[in-house]
């Protein structure tokens, strides 16, 4: 799933969002000033911006990371959450819509926002919650952030010339700012630890998956590959490790793939689904399990991942399409016996059960505070998602919720949020966006714990989570190579591929 945002728009279906460090703007020509009626607010035009890559030292020094138990953790830190007026919100007071669609935190907490000065509309700081908003209104929300931790596994980079960056991704870091995630992505990593800060994004992998991730490093190059994946010149193989023995002979599986949950990133096969191919062929089979080499010729979501529980082989350890949540065969052939809510329902309660919601990018909140229908609904909320690399990346909530080799990013990217602007759930999500374990950090050059600032508001800081282990953060399924008309990039066959590898 990209950072949610306030999730407001001015009316339109086109959004304008405010200028990061780095962006211009363009010059406007003055306007003349309309006569305000008596008591009448005054709301400033739309700032109108340039495209042009947005992440720079700025954002990149808001927090800092740390290393524990074989995870990467980000340090808990401040941050504005920035967005213009909904349409259907103009005439409705401020309070009326926190109350209406935005019931994650209760109204105290917006008022105590309010007083705090963490509300501010066109800038000023919001006094009073019954304020009528008003057409290219534009509201900032600054809370304190928690994101959730990663594998402490460094991303290789794999190649390094005038027009590329080429990187062998770990699994459970997204591309790039999605949902929780900011600073724990490969875009913030490569930025602020290898100083690789103006790259353009020609696909994507999921969270959960690893391998080779390709950037451009000028709009130019982004273009020519970028056409290259469009008349599907672009070959990519993957390899996984499946249950059971797959068989020898050569698997082409063509069901067409339907999403279930652009929110929880769920798909299933379904006549009403999108056409997809991919080619199988077994590598290797240990008694208990298979690797597989994957060739996908389309690129819709979680392609390889559903098409291998349809032939009754998933993944071994993937946390969406191997739970008992689809039934006693898993989903294969597509029988689930389930409605679409009741199947989002049953995989959240079995993540729930163990203490792994965050897999699916939620949080135990999200669900206490009556958001459980529009975490399990038939969501569009992130359909419409955010590019990265300087664009907002989909993956919201979870960056697996789109189609994953097939992304391409658009240079034109602005920092203000990562998931759609016009999601309903994304006001909702304010206070929520979080997922550390606590405020305890540990020192970098001491090595010794020293308890990081609460924040009197932040309901993460008063929260103590179980931490993934890194085997938690791993799902088996690798991106092995890329090929396009004048390039191929390849990765090391994974640990968990090998012939002889045992659980």
């Amino acid at each position: 799933m990209a950072e949610p945002g306030l999730g407001l728009s001015g009316g339109g279906d086109d959004e304008e969002e405010e200028p990061g460090p780095g962006d211009k703007e363009e010059a406007a020509p003055a306007r003349k000033k309309r006569r305000l009626a008596a008591g009448e607010r005054y709301v400033p035009p739309p700032r109108k911006l340039s495209t042009g890559v947005s992440f720079g030292a700025a954002h990149f020094a808001e927090t800092s990371y740390y290393f524990e138990g074989g995870l990467r953790k980000v340090r808990p830190y401040y941050f504005d959450f920035r967005t213009y007026c909904k349409g259907r919100w103009v005439g409705r007071s401020l309070l009326d819509v926190f109350s209406t669609e935005f019931r994650a935190q209760p109204l105290a907490y917006y008022r105590a926002a309010a007083r705090a000065g963490r509300l501010r509309l066109n800038e000023e700081p919001v006094r009073d919650l019954d304020v009528v908003l008003k057409n290219n209104d534009f509201l900032r929300n600054t809370v304190h952030r928690h994101e959730p931790p990663v594998t402490a596994q460094p991303i290789q980079i794999l190649v390094e010339d005038d027009e590329v960056v080429v990187v062998d991704k770990p699994s459970s870091l997204p591309v790039h700012p999605c949902g929780r995630f900011r600073h724990n992505t490969v875009i913030f990593i490569l930025g602020k630890e290898h100083d690789l800060k103006e790259l353009h994004t020609i696909h994507r992998l999921d969270r959960m998956t690893s391998g080779v991730l390709m950037f451009a490093k000028t709009v130019a190059v982004s273009k020519r590959i970028d056409e290259q994946v469009r008349e599907r010149q672009l070959e990519k193989e993957y390899v996984c490790r499946v249950m059971g023995e797959f068989p020898e002979h050569e698997v082409v599986c063509e069901e067409p793939i339907l999403v279930v949950s652009y929110k929880v990133g769920v798909c299933r096969v379904d006549p009403k689904g999108k056409f997809c191919k991919t080619i199988f062929q077994r590598l290797s089979y240990n008694g208990k399990t298979s690797v597989v080499k994957c060739l996908p010729r389309t690129g819709r979501t979680h392609q390889i991942r559903v098409h291998l529980q349809y032939l009754g082989h998933p993944i071994v350890n993937d946390p969406i399409y191997n739970m008992e949540a689809w039934g006693p065969d898993r989903g294969k052939g597509g029988k689930i016996d389930k409605t679409d809510e009741e199947l989002l329902k049953a995989l959240v309660e079995e993540h729930r059960s163990k203490q792994s919601l965050d897999i699916l990018g939620i949080l135990e909140e999200d669900l206490s505070s009556g958001a459980e229908n529009k975490v399990c609904g038939n969501s569009s909320d992130c359909k419409k998602s955010a590019q990265a690399d300087p664009v907002n990346e989909n993956s919201c909530p979870a960056e697996d919720a789109k189609d994953p080799e097939k992304d391409i990013k658009d240079p034109k990217r602005s920092d203000i949020a990562a998931c759609p602007l016009n999601s309903d759930t994304n006001l909702e999500t304010l206070e929520k966006n979080k997922e550390l374990d606590s405020c305890e950090n540990q020192d970098r050059q001491t090595g010794e714990k020293s308890s990081e600032e609460k924040d009197p508001l932040c309901v993460e800081c008063k929260m103590t989570r179980r931490d993934p282990s890194p085997k938690e953060l791993v799902m088996y399924l690798h991106a092995l190579r890329y090929k396009g008309a004048q390039f191929e990039y390849c990765s090391k066959m994974p640990e968990w591929a090998m012939e002889d590898w045992e659980e």
